[in-house]
């Protein structure tokens, strides 16, 4: 399980940087779209016309009021495929010019990667944002394939999260505070970029405070067990995928993830803010 978390973690950030590449940017702008409102769609358009209530369930942490006034409207400036075309154009732009398809062992990440998102494809059920995804047409372009493969997964992964923070009774917010109080990712990102009112997070950390979740800022011991309890829990439900490589292909993807991973943030891929 560690190692498949491990495979996971590190070949991230393959995906990630399409919420931060310029590239990205440009090409929702040339399609009408301000970078908030093109998260949502581009993120959401695998659904069609998604709704605004739709982006509220299935991304789960935002504030639905900003999740409305993204989306309403979005779509009567443009369409599901011209979004979709547009973000594999910028992920295809974006990793190349990070030279990721130069790296040793591409062949290898691409192909193992593929492999496991096709097995989190035989599972479905209850996942319905790489539902979406998985159905979408595999791209040509191995670079592409890399990035597609990498964002089933994520997928995959997030939407079994989001079923382990609903089991365990926690909202959008309280879910977010939590992750906030791990200092895994600063707070004021977290706060700027999911767009909760001040008081409304005010009022959710004490309702955690008196539930023994958090002490003052951070995680009380039972708030780090209920934690790692959730994460844990997360690393089982996205197991489908990797264990489909069996034990010596996922180290071997987790080891080559490393590289990529890394050549990705050193690429300035990802900026934050």
């Amino acid at each position: 399980m560690k190692t498949a978390r491990a495979a996971w973690r590190r070949l991230e950030p393959v995906h990630a940087m399409i919420y931060f590449a310029p590239e990205a940017g440009r090409r929702y702008a040339d399609l009408g779209l301000n970078r908030r409102t093109a998260y949502f769609i581009s993120r959401s358009a695998a659904f069609g016309r998604a709704s605004a209530e739709l982006v509220i369930s299935t991304f789960y942490n935002f504030n639905p009021a900003l999740v409305r006034q993204a989306v309403d409207g979005a779509w009567d400036t443009t369409t599901p495929q011209q979004v979709l075309d547009a973000r594999y154009a910028a992920a295809g732009e974006a990793l190349r010019r990070g030279g990721i398809h130069e790296l040793a062992g591409f062949d290898d990440v691409v192909a193992l990667t593929r492999r496991a998102a096709e097995a989190a494809c035989e599972h479905p059920q209850g996942r319905p944002l790489f539902a979406a995804h998985a159905a979408l047409p595999w791209p040509e372009d191995p670079v592409l394939q890399l990035w597609h493969a990498q964002t089933l997964l994520r997928e995959f992964r997030g939407d079994g999260h989001v079923a382990c923070l609903l089991s365990e009774g926690l909202g959008g917010l309280e879910a977010l505070i939590l992750h906030a109080a791990t200092g895994e990712v600063a707070v004021d990102f977290l706060k700027a970029s999911r767009a909760w009112p001040e008081e409304e997070w005010a009022g959710t950390e004490e309702h955690l405070r008196e539930r023994g979740l958090l002490d003052g800022d951070t995680l009380s011991s039972e708030g780090a067990l209920l934690r790692r309890h959730i994460e844990d829990r997360t690393d089982r439900l996205a197991l489908p995928a990797y264990a489909a490589l069996g034990d010596d292909d996922c180290e071997r993807l987790a080891e080559l993830a490393s590289f990529f991973g890394r050549t990705v943030l050193e690429a300035g891929l990802i900026k934050l803010g």
